[in-house]
Parts: structure tokens; C-alpha cells; sequence
């Protein structure tokens, strides 16, 4: 069969906080220690960018210290064809295979590849996989915490129930790391390395509409797949909430299937997290264009166009010290995506949403509430300003 594996859909694997672990019994159901998710269904949705007529998933265990063991894994059609809910169309569930056995075991760091199955996906559809863990894993246990939509827990296999007995639902993703599609020649992957903003803080759960979703509906049918490798609170030059940018880069970018394009847009918390003095901020600036820098070549390398997007604005929050040390070092920083020269083209994100009046602040109509995240419409905002041209083959 002609084509390619392409990532459609990823999250960003992170070690799951004890905070954001299933509640009771799913965490440690044999007692403190014990391990998570035991004899218990997990069922999770995901949308899909690029469609195809073949899907496999990725399972990681990025950083786990304990094996992953998965008794049973299946897709289906969620009901009505809807992000979040735990029921699904019924005979629409089959089976995913590892090495044609129905169970696997991921080591520590590692992950593990499912089988290729012939289901066809249009572009934007909603999968729902289902995972059955007969002995759980004892934590640290390896997901996407800012998944913006439901998952749901049940007791016991029900992984081919209709609809889940007994279920409890956790806005967090676990296990699931990517969906591929055997695609057609032309379809290629755009990576977006981010944070925060790209991983959708202020979205609507269950709604998709973060700005990479707004994009995908946006470039639909025109051979575009999109891999978000966002974290909330991850910085390009230290490790925070998960690796830094560049700590991660290998794994969440270079390795992506079918990868064509990344999009950098993070930094604002590097800025935030930085002393708020002329000095620090200055040197902060300076270290966040050598990291842009370090990250083009390395993407170069490995056959990546690569895009910059500039720093959207903070005014109002946390971050907006009272002497504007850190606005100064965002427009420095602004200044170098803009002009100097690295990126294979930049995606001015800051002037799709500033205020024009007040060019450090976002637009009300576009602001999140804290003014940092964008809202709804902010993150349509963004879609709207990534040229299409910057995708032609």
C-alpha cells in the first residue's frame, strides 16, 4: 500500500503529579503504594487531524520506573460522534494487537507501537480507545495532564461495554501518547513545539478549540496533520513543569511520524520565571535566542522547515512586573523572531491578539481571564494568522 505513517494526533507524554493521578480507588487501589489504574477500564477520546484509511497508537512510558502493562486496548466510535463521552456506537469496538497478541508490556522509558488497523478516519473525526489494566502500574505514571477533555474510569474489563458501568470522569489523559494514520504520499505532520497556549489553557473541554484544532479545520483536507507537543508551564531553556524545549526536543519533535514543519512558540515562561530586573530579563532574552537558534539547527538536521512564532502579550498578569522589565525583554525578544533571519518564516501571534491600543495587553476580546491565556476566540485568533502558504509541498 503507497503512503506514509503520520502523526494525527499526539499529547505530549509528562510524568503524571500525584495531584493529577485518578482519584480513589483508581490510585493505589491495594493501599498507599499500590498500584494505579488496577483492574480498572480506562477510556479516553481523541481527534483526529489527518485522516486515513489505517490507525495505530502509541503507548508511553516516558517516565515510568515501573513496567506498563496493558491487558486489553480497543477503538470505536464515540457516541454521536462526540469528544468526551464514555459510551460508543455499538459494534464499533475492535481490537488493537501488539505482535498480534492482545496485551502488552511497556518497559520503564520506553514505549510501545500498536498494529496497523485497517479503520477508516476522516479528517476532525473523534476516536475512542479503551484500555483494560488487569494489574495496574505502580507510579510515577507517564500522561498528558492539560488533556481539555473527559476521560472516564471504570471497575473491571469493560473495554467492549457500550457504555461504562459505575464510570468516573477525569478531565486528564493517561497512557496515550499519539495516533497515526497510514496516509497518502502528499500528507505530512506539522509539529507544534509550545506551551500553555498551545496546549489549550482556556479552551473549551470537550470543545477542541484549541488554536492547532482551529487550524486542522482550518487546513482540513488538504493533507495537513498536526502533532501538539505542548505542556502547560514548559520553558525552551529549564526544566519546569516536564523538560525543557530543548531537553525534549529529540523525542517530541525530531521523532515524530512524518513530520514536515515545526512551529516554535514558547518562551513567555522563561521570561515569567526570571528575576524581574533589567540585568536578569536582558540576560534571559539573550539565552532564549541562543535556545531558538539551537532548535533550528538541530531541526534543520533532521529535514524540518521550521517557523517562529512570536511571544504574545502578558499585561495584566503575574508576569507583568510594575517596571516592565519583562515586556522590554518580550519585544527583544519579538524583535529577533521578526528579523533575525533563522526562521524559515515567522507567524506574528503578538499582533493578531495585542490590543492595538495598548499593544502590551490582548485584546479584552480575546483574553482568557488572566491576561495571558486566550479565550475561545483568541485561539481562532491565532489559527487565522498562520499563513496556509507556509504548508505547500
Amino acid at each position: 500500500m503507497s503512503g506514509h505513517w503520520v502523526d494525527t494526533w499526539t499529547a505530549t507524554p509528562q510524568r503524571i503529579e500525584p495531584g493529577d493521578l485518578p482519584a480513589p480507588p483508581y490510585a493505589g487501589g491495594g493501599g498507599p503504594g499500590g498500584p494505579v489504574l488496577a483492574d480498572a477500564t480506562l477510556r479516553q477520546t481523541i481527534r483526529v487531524s489527518a485522516g486515513g484509511p489505517r490507525l495505530r497508537l502509541r503507548l508511553s512510558n516516558a517516565f515510568g520506573t515501573a513496567p506498563l502493562p496493558v491487558t486489553r486496548l480497543a477503538v470505536a466510535r464515540p457516541a454521536g460522534g462526540r469528544a468526551g463521552v464514555s459510551a460508543i456506537e455499538p459494534g464499533t469496538s475492535r481490537p488493537l494487537t501488539f505482535s498480534g497478541r492482545s496485551h502488552v508490556v511497556v518497559p520503564p522509558g520506553a514505549q510501545a507501537v500498536s498494529d496497523p488497523l485497517d479503520v477508516p478516519l476522516a479528517a476532525g473525526s473523534v476516536v475512542t480507545v479503551t484500555a483494560y489494566l488487569a494489574d495496574g502500574q505502580h507510579a510515577p505514571v507517564t500522561g498528558h495532564p492539560g488533556s481539555r477533555t473527559t476521560s472516564h474510569l471504570a471497575p473491571g474489563d469493560q473495554c467492549e461495554a457500550t457504555d461504562l458501568a459505575g464510570a468516573t470522569p477525569v478531565d486528564h489523559w493517561y497512557l496515550l501518547s499519539a495516533a497515526e494514520v497510514h496516509a497518502d504520499p502528499g500528507t505530512y505532520a506539522l509539529v507544534l513545539l509550545g506551551d500553555s497556549l498551545t496546549d489549550g489553557r482556556g479552551s473549551t473541554t470537550n470543545g477542541n478549540d484549541r488554536w492547532p484544532d482551529r487550524l486542522a479545520d482550518r487546513l482540513g483536507g488538504t493533507g495537513l496533520a498536526i502533532a501538539n507537543q505542548a505542556t502547560g508551564g514548559n520553558r525552551v531553556l529549564a526544566d519546569g513543569l516536564g523538560p525543557s524545549a530543548l531537553a525534549r526536543l529529540d523525542r517530541d519533535v525530531l521523532a515524530r511520524s512524518g513530520a514536515r514543519w515545526l512551529i516554535v512558540f514558547e518562551g513567555v515562561n522563561d521570561l515569567g520565571v526570571a528575576e524581574p530586573s533589567p540585568a536578569a530579563q536582558k540576560r534571559t532574552a539573550g539565552e532564549l535566542v541562543a535556545g531558538y537558534e539551537q532548535i533550528v539547527t538541530r531541526a534543520h538536521a533532521a529535514g524540518l522547515t521550521v517557523y517562529g512564532a512570536t511571544l504574545t502579550p502578558f499585561g495584566g498578569h503575574d508576569y507583568d512586573d510594575p517596571g516592565g522589565c519583562r515586556e522590554a525583554a518580550r519585544q527583544e525578544v519579538n524583535d529577533w523572531i521578526r528579523t533575525g533571519g533563522r526562521f524559515d518564516a515567522v507567524i506574528d501571534f503578538d499582533r493578531a491578539v495585542r490590543d492595538p491600543a495598548e499593544p502590551r495587553r490582548l485584546r479584552a476580546a480575546f483574553d482568557g481571564g488572566d491576561g495571558l491565556h486566550l479565550n475561545a476566540a483568541g485561539y481562532q485568533a491565532l489559527a487565522e494568522a498562520v499563513p496556509a502558504g507556509l504548508f505547500a509541498r
